[in-house]
């Protein structure tokens, strides 16, 4: 990707992302792993992947995707950030993609703006996305933008129908236990059927 003196300091800034630490709380897992698994995971959760910049920049980003809203809490809130910040380390192949996504949309943002995606007003960052939100609407020379959009509401979207706020959000119940009261009286006298005293006892009649 190819950014001209404008995008210098971003990039430097880019760079240094692996000398930092990661300051997320440690996660106590609930469901069972092996200890390769569990190595793994602690492994991944103690590095730190992006820099407080790339993190703002998709903290902003995230919530224009998926904002707040009355039903539900916004992506932020539902924690789809770290959730990235995850997935990228988990699957390295999204790093450079993810990453030069980033510091592509700072570069344009300053050319445009004269300052980064972070530092924009409001109605410039959504000038900004209006740009790249529409793959056949989009102009040829933001294809790069284009395919770095899609790929941050791809994970947005993961991220957050796959958190509790987004599950609350879809509805969704899953499977949960009920009791069954046996067929309905109605329908055993339709067809001249009842149950015998052991049924009854042992698998349609329950304790209230």
């Amino acid at each position: 990707m190819t950014v001209g003196a404008v995008g210098a300091g971003l990039l430097i800034q880019g760079c240094e992302t692996g000398k930092q630490q990661a300051t997320q709380p440690k996660v106590e897992f609930t469901i069972d792993r092996t200890p390769a698994e569990l190595a793994r995971e602690e492994k991944l959760r103690a590095e730190k992947f992006f820099n407080d910049h790339e993190m703002a920049t998709i903290a902003i980003l995230v919530d224009i995707i998926i904002p707040k809203d009355d039903v539900s809490g916004s992506a932020t809130d539902a924690g789809v950030p770290d959730f990235i910040e995850f997935i990228v380390k988990d699957k390295p192949e999204l790093q450079t993609p993810v990453r030069g996504g980033l510091r592509w949309l700072d570069v344009q943002c300053m050319k445009r703006f004269g300052k980064s995606f972070v530092d924009c007003t409001e109605q410039q960052r959504i000038e900004m996305v209006d740009e790249i939100a529409f793959p056949e609407q989009a102009k040829p020379e933001m294809h790069q933008g284009v395919s770095f959009f899609n790929t941050m509401r791809d994970l947005t979207a993961t991220g957050f129908f796959t958190s509790e706020i987004g599950i609350k959000d879809l509805g969704y119940v899953g499977n949960t236990p009920n009791q069954w009261d046996g067929v309905p009286q109605d329908v055993l006298d339709q067809y001249g059927l009842k149950y015998d005293e052991r049924t009854l006892a042992e698998s349609v009649k329950f304790d209230s």
